[in-house]
């Protein structure tokens, strides 16, 4: 399954285009590499998105192409969530006023 429609129906992300857009500014690592939003992703999968204010450490524990709102939380499973530092966003976006 694609990176970004895992990360929709799981809803991690709320909509599969900002999924796509949080992939393309290398947020999302797939197994300790940068992912794409074409991905392949498969249970066993780790993945660690960084988000504004803390970093969500998951592993995907099924793939499914139909799921409801309360199956949803059961397609992986946190491992680890880090909270960001101040020093980390502003250097996040120094980074980015500098592409």
């Amino acid at each position: 399954m694609r990176l970004d429609k895992f990360l929709k129906l799981s809803r991690i992300i709320k909509r599969r285009t900002l999924a796509k857009e949080i992939c393309d500014q290398n947020r999302i690592l797939v197994n300790g590499k940068p992912g794409k939003a074409s991905s392949n992703v498969q249970p066993g999968d780790q993945l660690s998105i960084r988000f504004s204010t803390k970093t969500l450490v998951i592993q995907i524990e099924q793939v499914a192409d139909h799921v409801t709102k309360d199956e949803a939380n059961s397609l992986y499973r946190v491992l680890e969530e880090i909270p960001v530092t101040q020093n980390q966003n502003e250097e996040d976006e120094e980074d980015y006023l500098f592409r």
